[in-house]
């Protein structure tokens, strides 16, 4: 075991479809179904990691993680939950089923969406109001869930009193275990809602010490109201038996990615700036490696692997992630040996993350790769 790995870490892996060698494009995905998505959990199952973030997407995440239950036995499920979908008690019927059944293994990733997503699904709410919606939803569920029968009414939530329901398959059991909340929010609203609710707060990867200072933040306002959170990143990942390896295989998968799929996705995380009218200097940033990834894509070519590095082994990948004018996402990716690795999870681990949300495609061959190569070197925690 590395030093830089020793304080106990949670793995998660990704369970979600299309997968294959490079989903985000056509002649890279592979068409997944019912059978694939079983195998991808029984892998994630049997290799031991903590559990599997369900990726939001064409299947419905609470559906699959009943539908994976018989086929696994430790593994927790951690769907997203988009307050407004089911009414608060229905959401707790639901969740007591899944715990009943699994043994405890449900946790849910709490998402507030954009507003023109939650409209598609009839729930109409701006921005901030829609995490005033969500504090009440979340009250109103577990109150529920606790088994509370008494109606409640808010000012968005209102909850008629429940009767009595004595039956075996009764939502309101004398002692549920409780679903531990995970989620995210970066702007002012999002993070006072994050604090009063979550168990463990999101953040898409960043540098070390820049992730370390947003929790940081976030932990200082949950400290006013008395309480302390747990804190998770999310992370691709290329890990190789050497440095040399990954690199080669980050170079590979970067040159699979088309100029139109690298122009698009870049062009959406400058948040409505276009590529054209983006500058190094713009925003605070001053970057060579900025400034040579722009020219490339304007002139009609990728940028080259290593100006995408941001921080040692940190690699913003094909979707150009890491530029500081946009939050960085799930294109971020760790690439080295599984002791560089190692090394990075112990200086995110010493920045506060002790969740990692991990993924590499194919799913079921890099879940593989990973456990053999990067479990030997980390405290894997269980709880």
């Amino acid at each position: 075991m590395t030093e830089t790995s020793s304080q106990p870490v949670r793995l998660l892996w990704y369970l979600t479809s299309p997968d294959g060698p490079v989903p985000w494009e056509s002649d890279g995905r592979w068409p997944t179904d019912f059978g694939h998505l079983r195998e991808l959990a029984r892998t994630i199952d049997r290799l031991g990691y903590y559990g599997a973030l369900l990726g939001t997407g064409r299947d419905d995440g609470l559906t699959v993680t009943a539908a994976m239950l018989a086929d696994t036995e430790r593994m927790r499920f951690l769907p997203a939950v988009y307050p407004g979908l089911h009414s608060p008690a229905k959401l707790a019927q639901i969740a007591d089923t899944i715990q009943r059944f699994s043994g405890g293994r449900l946790l849910f990733n709490v998402v507030n969406g954009q507003d023109d997503t939650l409209a598609g699904y009839g729930v109409h709410f701006g921005h901030d109001e829609r995490y005033e919606f969500s504090a009440e939803y979340w009250d109103a569920y577990r109150q529920v869930h606790r088994g509370e029968r008494e109606e409640y009414r808010g000012r968005h939530v209102r909850l008629a009193e429940r009767p009595l329901d004595l039956s075996p398959l009764s939502p309101w059991p004398s002692d549920p275990a409780p679903v531990r909340l995970w989620g995210a929010g970066t702007s002012p609203a999002g993070v006072a809602h994050s604090v009063r609710l979550l168990d463990t707060y999101l953040s898409f990867a960043d540098t070390p010490a820049r992730l370390g200072a947003k929790f940081a933040r976030v932990g200082a306002e949950a400290a006013r109201l008395g309480r302390r959170l747990d804190y998770g990143t999310r992370l691709q990942l290329i890990v190789r038996k050497t440095e040399d390896e990954a690199w080669a295989a980050a170079e590979e998968l970067l040159g699979r990615t088309s100029h139109g799929t690298a122009v698009e996705l870049a062009g959406w995380n400058l948040r409505g700036h276009s590529l054209a009218d983006f500058k190094p200097g713009d925003f605070g940033i001053q970057d060579e490696a900025v400034e040579r990834s722009l020219a490339a894509l304007r002139a009609g070519r990728l940028p080259q692997v290593r100006d995408l590095e941001i921080h040692p082994n940190v690699w913003t990948g094909p979707s150009l992630f890491g530029f500081d004018v946009v939050s960085p996402s799930s294109g971020t990716y760790l690439v080295g040996s599984a002791e560089n690795v190692a090394a990075r999870i112990g200086e995110y681990r010493a920045h506060g993350v002790s969740s990692f949300i991990l993924s590499g495609f194919p799913l079921i061959e890099e879940a593989h790769r990973t456990a053999e190569l990067l479990f030997p070197l980390l405290n894997l925690t269980k709880e």
